[in-house]
């Protein structure tokens, strides 16, 4: 069994942490594979442990919106634990491992555990501000700062200073026209905070990508960091 890097996993304590793992499964998500679709209902929830997940808006009739990003902070699915199977649309973005369990085990130990009811609901709560904040920066920020946040919460979550995003991917994933990308990306490269080549994408200046964001980004962070460290709890030996 892999080493868990889940926080929504490690923060249960022992008994609750392991009673999750033994009705999970690991697996291995490769890249732009379809985890769920709006036309379906949603089978397994998913625990990124290496992987990172984009959760998007597709529309025949509009452009692709990214709304969401899942890493090893969070989880695919968590509509399940309120007792609904639609899905949104998820596919990976980022290769790497992760848990996976089947829905209805999952909802019969969300029933079980309180632990992990109120690891939940502090992620749900993080998963709607995440979503809020994803309708205010579309609306508000330019492109060049909606790139910066977007680079940064993909570094966060795939844990390599590399990673592959090429220009029609985070156009896509950003909802605005390849050329917006194009110039934007070339800024960055100028002045030194990123180099790109070939679809592969390296941060050089974290720090300065950190200023060239967005308020959404920093903001995200703190919120983040005290909805899940307010619903910690010391795991039992």
């Amino acid at each position: 069994m892999p080493t868990v890097v889940n926080h929504l996993i490690e923060m249960l304590p022992r008994r609750d942490r392991s009673r999750l793992l033994s009705i999970c499964e690991p697996v291995e998500l490769g890249v732009a594979e379809v985890l769920a679709d709006t036309n379906s209902l949603q089978r397994f929830v998913y625990f990124p442990t290496g992987s990172v997940v984009s959760i998007t808006t597709p529309s025949e009739k509009t452009p692709v919106l990214e709304v969401g990003m899942v890493g090893a902070e969070g989880m695919l699915g968590i509509q399940l634990a309120l007792g609904f199977q639609s899905a949104l649309h998820a596919s990976v973005l980022g290769a790497g491992s992760a848990w996976r369990v089947a829905a209805t085990p999952f909802r019969r130990e969300v029933l079980r555990s309180t632990s992990l009811q109120q690891g939940l609901n502090g992620y749900l709560l993080a998963s709607m501000l995440q979503l809020a904040s994803f309708a205010r920066c579309v609306q508000f920020h330019p492109v060049d700062r909606r790139l910066a946040r977007w680079l940064l919460m993909t570094h966060d979550r795939i844990g390599a200073h590399t990673f592959c995003a090429t220009q029609e991917m985070m156009a896509h994933r950003l909802g605005i026209r390849r050329v917006g990308i194009t110039l934007a990306a070339v800024a960055l490269q100028r002045r030194g905070v990123i180099d790109y080549a070939r679809g592969q994408l390296t941060i050089i200046d974290r720090a300065a990508l950190e200023k060239s964001a967005c308020s959404c980004y920093a903001d995200e962070v703190e919120t983040y960091a005290k909805l899940l460290r307010g619903i910690s709890n010391p795991r039992q030996t």
